[in-house]
């Protein structure tokens, strides 16, 4: 399987781990700490060291309870770290549902918008539909950031997720995208209980058989807290166990705060799931 963007085909044979770079003052996890342009750049450059095959930058925090960011604000944010991003010769990400930003972030050559909204904003899908090469990821989340967990959806997590995605791609289809720039994401932790969240991990492959690359997000997310009582900056070890999961049941992409300790694990994934032969030893 491929997933087609603006400058790279990435193949999914192997899992392919996406690096979060967030350029925001209040991000749930690591606020503050890459929100200039030399310390983002410096955070991209250590991702890639450290074995990412992706980079996704966001100038808005969508952590429940965050507040809007005003277009200018996230333009400021965004915009510098990408023009200078797209040198480092990898796909470029921007988690962003504003359609003039994913103007602007693909006009300066970005690779892949990823939408929280699944492209529900005025215009987005627009926006997308034009730029003729560029690869999307579309997100289910119920209710919005500001009032996700307040009143977090209702009932069985994967006919309405499966349901929801099945939608916003046929859709984004019919504007005229090609299936292999669309991957989907259930949006774990968007409006969902810690039951619901682990009903999506549990069945998941109800999401592959959609037939489009999975993008799965659990690192540092509150409900590997709730089952484990770790705060955030204690769950490196359940952001890990939780991606092996996520790929062992078909998601192809993994978006994360800690890209080494991810790196290692698929590494040691991937060697237990080769084929082994036995040889007869000598004598017997």
């Amino acid at each position: 399987m491929l997933w087609k963007t603006t400058r790279f085909e990435i193949d999914l044979a192997t899992p392919k781990v996406m690096g979060i770079v967030n350029v925001t003052p209040d991000s749930f996890s690591d606020g503050s700490q890459h929100e200039n342009l030399n310390n983002a750049l410096k955070h991209c450059e250590l991702l890639l060291k450290q074995g990412a095959d992706i980079l996704d930058i966001g100038g808005e925090s969508t952590r429940p309870g965050a507040q809007q960011v005003s277009l200018q604000e996230e333009l400021q944010r965004v915009l510098p770290v990408v023009k200078e991003a797209v040198r480092l010769n990898v796909p470029i990400s921007v988690d962003t549902y504003k359609p003039q930003v994913m103007q602007a972030v693909l006009e300066a050559g970005a690779d892949i918008i990823n939408d929280i909204w699944a492209l529900r904003q005025k215009g987005a899908s627009e926006v997308v539909a034009m730029h003729a090469g560029c690869g999307v990821c579309l997100m289910h989340m119920h209710a919005q950031p500001l009032d996700m967990q307040v009143h977090p959806m209702e009932g069985l997590a994967i006919p309405a997720v499966v349901g929801f995605l099945q939608e916003r791609a046929q859709s984004l289809m019919e504007r005229g995208v090609s299936k292999e720039r669309i991957a989907l994401d259930p949006g774990v932790g968007f409006g969902k209980t810690v039951a619901q969240n682990f009903e999506l991990l549990a069945h998941q492959k109800q999401l592959s058989v959609l037939g489009y690359p999975l993008l799965v997000g659990w690192s540092r997310k509150s409900s590997l807290g709730a089952v484990t009582g770790c705060e955030v900056g204690e769950r490196l070890v359940p952001s890990v166990a939780a991606a092996l999961l996520a790929v062992e049941r078909g998601a192809q992409v993994l978006r994360v705060h800690d890209v080494e300790a991810t790196v290692q694990a698929l590494a040691v994934w991937r060697h237990a799931s080769k084929p082994i032969t036995l040889r007869q030893s000598e004598g017997h």
